[in-house]
């Protein structure tokens, strides 16, 4: 019961420490940020598990973070008030073609890494950027402003 109690308690840990972490992808961390979730994740164990190396003990170890990470899931399904608080809310880091620094800030976003996101999405410059919204996972969402290419589109849309 001990371990229960432990893995409890680190879960929560855990929980919060990744929500005050920020919105980051795995394939946007530096080598470093990696390295250092892989060393918590080795002082989680340490700290969950103390000295039960069993079979026994690593099983309510896992079984208790998957019940609590089900236990979130489902609080969010049913209470859906509860997700922002624990999912997080989409933010809005580009309007009308210009950066929101208060959210950039919050986040603790680049103008670069902007940038690097816009070009990964075929996006040149930041005025044909209608928004930019940081979703709750850590990907960039675009929506580019209307121009030119909505009239090219109904042009070549077939006449019934």
């Amino acid at each position: 019961m001990d371990i229960v109690m432990r893995a409890t308690v680190m879960f929560f840990i855990l929980f919060l420490l990744i929500r005050l972490l920020g919105k980051r992808e795995l394939g946007q961390m530096t080598p470093f940020e990696f390295v250092v979730l892989v060393v918590l994740g080795d002082l989680i164990q340490q700290g969950v598990t103390h000295n039960d190396f069993s079979l026994t003990g690593a099983t309510l170890a896992i079984s208790t973070f998957a019940f609590w990470a089900l236990i979130l899931s489902w609080t969010t399904y049913l209470f859906p008030r509860a997700k922002d608080l624990l999912d997080g809310a989409p933010r809005v880091v580009v309007r009308d073609g210009k950066i929101v620094s208060e959210n950039l800030r919050r986040d603790r976003l680049t103008r670069d890494e902007i940038l690097s996101e816009m070009r990964l999405a075929g996006i040149g410059r930041m005025s044909d950027v209608a928004w930019a919204i940081l979703e709750p996972q850590g990907k960039m969402s675009f929506i580019k402003k209307d121009g030119g290419d909505a009239r090219q589109q109904d042009r070549d849309d077939p006449v019934d």
